[in-house]
């Protein structure tokens, strides 16, 4: 009898946080491919001698991009309103692009880290602050 008291509540509590739970989820699939880019891409293009600012800037439209399709239908599975969230999402990633863009060359420049360890170091601040903006005002029901 115990045990169906724990399958109850378990199943209570996953109703209680889904969103949650889809986000920290997608959120994983999100950070892989986040953190498994701009190092793919500086490493794979390293012979055409592009300025990491630049493969910077081609990984994270490709992340902020393939990221805004995974929170839209895989975690808050919202309809249509497209241009709307759309222009929430990217508000939210631009501001952290701009910051980043003044950041990875402090951190790479200023402190002699490696290009791919600060912007992974970076790349947190972004994954935790996330959740807050998207579940409060880009996918917000409101």
């Amino acid at each position: 009898m115990q045990q169906v008291d724990w399958v109850k509540r378990c199943q209570e509590v996953f109703f209680q946080h889904q969103v949650k739970i889809r986000f920290f989820f997608t959120g994983i699939l999100n950070t892989v491919v986040g953190l498994g880019t701009f190092p793919a891409l500086y490493y794979l293009l390293e012979s055409h001698q592009l300025h990491y600012l630049m493969i910077l800037t081609i990984s994270q439209t490709l992340c902020i991009c393939f990221a805004y399709l995974t929170n839209k239908f895989l975690v808050f599975k919202t309809k249509g309103n497209y241009a709307n969230e759309f222009s929430k999402f990217i508000t939210f990633h631009l501001s952290y692009f701009a910051i980043n863009l003044v950041m990875l060359p402090l951190m790479v420049v200023g402190l002699n880290f490696n290009p791919v360890i600060a912007q992974t170091l970076f790349a947190v601040t972004v994954i935790v602050s996330s959740y807050f903006w998207h579940s409060r005002i880009t996918f917000s029901p409101n």
